[in-house]
């Protein structure tokens, strides 16, 4: 009786402890040093920034904010804006400029022609800039299977591959969550890109492996990253639920997930997309970074 007794005590004070975390985020003090300045990062990760989760920002002040962070990349950011980057010398890990929308692409043969005609238009520029990916988009269903949407969106992506492979330059479909954000987005489910890169059959199409969106879909993000990274070029972050800060605030434990990534020998980016919901935006990313800095 004496040991139960023990037994509902020490589960009560674990339950106490529980939720004291719960509510207290990781202290972004933790990863500052005495002057506010953020640590200096180890440099196994390369690390990048969406630049639409700081629009309020101006690009030139983010550019400047990034530098101070460690940061070696902007990235979704368009041709007319490369030079800002490069001013501040910055990268951009995932340039954008390609696309028709999140919703009208590869998977509908409709929209085929436009989209040669704009990668095959921006892949030349994108090379030029020195840098070596672009962002592509399944786009939604609209009342196909998924075994059309895939037979379309290989149908147009073949053609591009020759120009890609040319100026060596990789598309990078994008897994989205169709639950919550994206509702009737095809390239929901990383065996459905997977698919999609095995019937393209070139080493310059390949998958941006959001964690966020795969949380929210399917779950199992490490074992995934561990059984599919040979298909996937880039990553992003996201705080799940709510797409907010990569903290304890949040289901996802990061460091982990960012140990998994570098078991599997990749040199590539993974970019912070996450929308800050403090005051503080700067000091969520620097804090964000570190968490991932592993």
């Amino acid at each position: 009786m004496k040991e139960e007794k023990s037994r509902r005590q020490a589960i009560k004070q674990m339950g106490a402890g529980a939720s004291f975390f719960a509510i207290q985020p990781l202290s972004i003090s933790q990863n500052m040093d005495k002057e506010s300045k953020p640590k200096k990062l180890k440099g196994n990760i390369n690390h990048s920034v969406c630049r639409w989760c700081y629009n309020k920002i101006p690009l030139e002040q983010l550019c400047i904010e990034a530098k101070k962070i460690g940061l070696k990349s902007i990235e979704l950011v368009g041709p007319s804006e490369w030079h800002i980057l490069k001013k501040h010398g910055l990268y951009c890990a995932m340039p954008n400029g390609g696309e028709i929308s999140l919703v009208k692409g590869f998977n509908h043969k409709e929209n085929h022609a436009e989209l040669f005609k704009r990668y095959s238009e921006i892949i030349p520029k994108v090379a030029e800039a020195g840098y070596d990916k672009i962002i592509c988009f399944s786009g939604n269903r609209n009342g196909i299977s998924e075994a059309e949407g895939l037979e379309n969106s290989s149908i147009g992506l073949k053609p591009l591959m020759p120009i890609a492979e040319k100026y060596k330059v990789t598309l990078v479909m994008e897994l989205l969550n169709s639950k919550v954000n994206h509702k009737d987005y095809q390239c929901d489910h990383t065996q459905w890109g997977v698919d999609l890169c095995k019937a393209v059959g070139s080493e310059y199409f390949k998958l941006l492996y959001d964690i966020y969106h795969m949380q929210i879909m399917e779950g199992d993000v490490i074992a995934t990253i561990k059984s599919s990274h040979q298909y996937i070029a880039h990553y992003h972050t996201g705080g799940v639920p709510g797409r907010n800060e990569i903290d304890t605030s949040q289901e996802l434990y990061y460091p982990a997930i960012m140990q998994a990534i570098l078991a599997t020998g990749f040199k590539g980016y993974v970019a912070q997309e996450f929308i800050p919901k403090r005051p503080d935006a700067i000091a969520s990313l620097a804090q964000g970074v570190q968490i991932c800095d592993v």
